[in-house]
């Protein structure tokens, strides 16, 4: 049951991605709260700019929602372990992979919404990037010695 316990996180935010994958969050959609407030706040932009600008926050947000589903996935994978091992990193990163692929497919029977590759790739990348900075966090910054520490004499 404890196992099972740090799985938890990652389900439910499984279930809010996919919930993100409703008609109600396709780019029609969005584009009606989000560009009225683009236009508030740059009021002298173009509609090119001003859709450029939607679109990059829609791609942005796939990477930072595979972010956090890719370190929710890491401590579900690690469970009671500590530290990092590749392992970990290389399973969770899989998970979230297959679950991006699961996503967008599931994207093609949801009306105003399609699937895309590039959308995997967005994916793909904010969940390796959570991976690499956990690395860094985890194992390199510790492995390197402090500043505040001075170096001892012969």
């Amino acid at each position: 049951m404890s196992r099972l316990r740090h799985w938890i996180p990652a389900v439910l935010f499984a279930a809010l991605i996919w919930s993100f994958s409703t008609e109600g969050f396709g780019s029609e959609h969005t584009s009606r709260i989000i560009l009225p407030l683009l236009r508030l706040l740059l009021p002298f932009a173009s509609a090119d700019t001003l859709d450029n600008i939607h679109f990059a926050i829609r791609k942005t947000a796939h990477v930072s929602e595979y972010f956090v589903f890719s370190l929710l996935l890491f401590r579900a994978v690690r469970g009671a372990g500590r530290g990092w091992k590749l392992d970990w990193a290389l399973l969770a990163l899989a998970i979230a992979t297959a679950y991006a692929c699961s996503d967008e497919f599931h994207q093609i029977f949801v009306p105003g919404r399609g699937a895309s590759v590039h959308d995997v790739l967005i994916d793909m990348a904010g969940a390796s990037l959570a991976q690499v900075i956990l690395w860094w966090l985890l194992v390199k910054r510790k492995s390197q010695p402090s500043a505040d520490v001075a170096p001892q004499s012969p």
